[in-house]
């Protein structure tokens, strides 16, 4: 029988950190073998006290909600270290361990020929420790530190090539995106702390109904706002940095700039999911906001719509998923809003297995096409690579949504669940999410046709950094792509399983059972999406098969068969639609404009901003009035005091006369000057 001790829980954060400190700090003693052993070593043991956790959880009913240390008191406000485990927190727990696990072996074949070697083990097992204690804390301080710490190790992470200047552009750009987002995000904790005089989840939770009745005036309209709506939108402006909601989405797509283990790692269960899961964990306070809820809805709905039509004009393979895990971050962020938290997180763990897996097949095919990343430069890969080709292409169906794979349950339970919401903005989002499914099933194809079937392109080119090479009677002889080493295959198979199977699996407990019952909650009076799903809901097998009438499912298909006439059958087509709608290509390639916007119009206004205080305010004003014009002032009186100080005994005798004669005349000149009137006649 599995127990939750205090001891259990900590090792499994500390495990990657003892982990990440030995190859960070010991790397040149201990070796390349001994960097990525100790490592491994460590989130293997996280994931293993993870599974038992989730075991007992799931089977036992076991909970944990626990400070393991004080760090200070101030004015009655608790400041601690502490762990609450309930479904929630067990199955993140084993999302973040198993895919960590999976991306630190892949990393052994990956980066085998890279000279920082050590420093990268010591990054990503870093990543998974701070990982670990965002989404293992039970108090809002914790979670700040964890929502930091993922923030700081990918900024290290994406520039880890460092002499490579798109790379450090594209950190210095994550950083700072999500430095505005967390900046609303320290907002609404500090609206929380500041109403309920906790940092403790618990206590703030507790007291959500008084919350729910603060107001105060707004400062603009007049009208008044309610106070818990606030810190909600606040919380959430935090969540559309760390997972890349429109407009603070704009820092993920360089994030490709680091290498391919870390893109997976930030991108299918870490960094971008901070975000939904905070959403989800604060259920309790955006439950009674549907302002809030509405706000989530747009946001999501924009993000999985117009990230989605960015995917298709991407040439860059891992560009392609970059864009795709946006889109089905909308995805999660639409189910939020919907009240379907439940659903955001199971879509949250699908979409981990089956994103990580088409991160790290890209990244295979970068190995086999030695570093070229232009799917135009790509195609009939399937004989070369035949296991990356087909893990490839079941994490493709799943993505998709086919029926009876993960992301069929997940995102299918997404689009019910918006579809019967009540609130407002539920409609737009529902379009959205519906038009989505085809764009995301056209662009997945449109990479999988391009990389993996037609005509071998790489034949006519050498790979970057390679000459022609010829045979002995002058013939051009190409280099021909190659299947990964097994260090980088196994991973990919062991995602491959769970992206087929676990959403078959888990739907019925997930999202119909009592497995979220006291780590999400709902007001079923008001939001009665989940009702509706749970009404119609008879059972995995029952479901896909419902699945091949859907609308969803042939709007798949349709991006799929569209995809392969495009591409594969006349590829003239996509070439003639490019000219003939070139000015909406352009806007896709431009990104919306708004990297442009965010340089050009937000960074300049802020610099000349900058500027002008810099020289207006500290230098003109500070520095030259009130610092140097003091000096000034104070200088020019002791030049005239010099004046008077010449040493001379004769000169202070005589200033002490004429300082005596001026104090009498002083004292005297009320008596004399009636005399002196009356003398003179005046």
């Amino acid at each position: 029988m599995t127990t939750l001790s205090q001891n259990m829980l900590l090792a499994v954060p500390l495990a990657p950190l003892v982990g990440a400190i030995a190859a960070g700090f010991f790397g040149k003693q201990i070796g390349r073998a001994g960097a990525h052993t100790v490592t491994i070593l460590g989130v293997l043991i996280a994931f293993i006290l993870s599974a038992m956790t989730l075991s007992a959880v799931v089977n036992e009913g076991a909970r944990f909600n626990q400070t393991i240390y004080e760090w200070m008191v101030v004015g009655g406000l608790k400041m601690e270290v502490g762990f609450l485990v309930d479904g929630l927190t067990a199955m993140m727990m084993c999302v973040v361990t198993f895919v960590s696990l999976m991306v630190h072996i892949y990393t052994i074949g990956y980066m085998s020929e890279d000279p920082g070697y050590q420093r990268f083990f010591s990054y990503i097992s870093l990543f998974t420790f701070s990982m670990l204690m965002l989404v293992m804390s039970n108090n809002m301080l914790q979670l700040f530190f964890g929502w930091e710490a993922v923030g700081l190790v990918s900024y290290l992470l994406i520039g880890f090539w460092y002499t490579k200047p798109t790379a450090i552009f594209a950190n210095m750009k994550a950083f700072l995106v999500n430095r505005v987002g967390d900046f609303g995000f320290i907002l609404g904790i500090g609206l929380l702390v500041a109403h309920s005089g906790s940092l403790n989840y618990a206590e703030v939770f507790a007291k959500a109904p008084e919350l729910a009745k603060i107001g105060f005036n707004a400062p603009l309209w007049g009208s008044e706002w309610m106070m818990l709506s606030v810190a909600c939108i606040c919380l959430f402006i935090g969540a559309m940095g760390k997972s890349a909601q429109f407009p603070l989405h704009v820092w993920l797509p360089d994030s490709m700039e680091g290498p391919t283990p870390i893109s997976a790692l930030i991108h299918a269960a870490t960094m971008v999911t901070a975000g939904i899961f905070m959403v989800a964990r604060m259920s309790p306070l955006f439950e009674l906001s549907d302002t809030a809820l509405n706000f989530v809805l747009i946001i999501g709905a924009i993000t999985a719509l117009f990230m989605g039509f960015l995917g298709i004009i991407q040439n860059d393979i891992k560009r392609v998923v970059a864009y795709s895990t946006l889109s089905q971050l909308g995805y999660m962020t639409v189910a939020l809003g919907a009240s379907a938290y439940s659903v955001a997180v199971f879509h949250l763990m699908t979409h981990a297995f089956f994103k990580a897996l088409l991160f790290l097949g890209a990244g295979s095919v970068i190995i086999g096409m030695h570093h070229d990343q232009d799917i135009r430069n790509m195609g009939g890969l399937r004989k070369y690579m035949p296991i990356t080709w087909l893990t490839s292409l079941l994490g493709s169906l799943a993505l998709i949504g086919t029926p009876l794979f993960a992301g069929f349950y997940s995102k299918d339970s997404i689009i019910e669940a918006v579809h019967a919401s009540h609130l407002p903005a539920a409609p737009y989002a529902y379009a959205a999410v519906i038009i989505g499914v085809f764009v995301t099933a056209f662009y997945s194809f449109r990479m999988y046709f391009l990389v993996f079937h037609g005509k071998e392109n790489f034949r006519h080119k050498p790979f970057p950094g390679e000459h022609d090479h010829h045979d002995d009677h002058g013939h051009h002889e190409p280099h021909v792509p190659h299947e990964s080493p097994w260090v980088v295959t196994a991973p990919l198979i062991l995602l491959a399983i769970p992206s087929v199977v676990i959403g078959y699996l888990t739907i019925g407990p997930m999202l119909f059972g009592d497995f979220f019952k006291d780590a999400i909650f709902v007001n079923h009076e008001v939001h009665h999406a989940m009702e509706e799903l749970a009404h119609e809901f008879h059972g995995a097998a029952a479901m896909a098969m419902h699945g091949l009438s859907t609308l969803p499912f042939w709007l798949a298909l349709g991006g799929v068969v569209t995809a392969y006439v495009f591409y594969m059958v006349a590829p003239s087509i996509p070439k003639t639609i490019g000219r003939v709608l070139s000015p909406v290509i352009n806007v896709l390639e431009n990104k919306y404009y708004l990297d442009w916007f965010n340089e050009n119009v937000l960074a300049k206004t802020a610099r000349a901003m900058g500027l002008a205080f810099w020289k207006g305010g500290d230098g003109a004003l500070i520095d030259g009035v009130l610092i140097n014009g003091s000096a000034r002032m104070v200088g020019r009186l002791a030049g005239v005091v010099r004046l008077v100080q010449t040493g001379h005994l004769y000169w202070y005798a005589l200033v002490m006369i004429l300082g005596v004669l001026g104090l009498m005349t002083w004292q005297l000149w009320p008596f004399i000057w009636p005399q002196f009137k009356t003398l003179a006649g005046l």
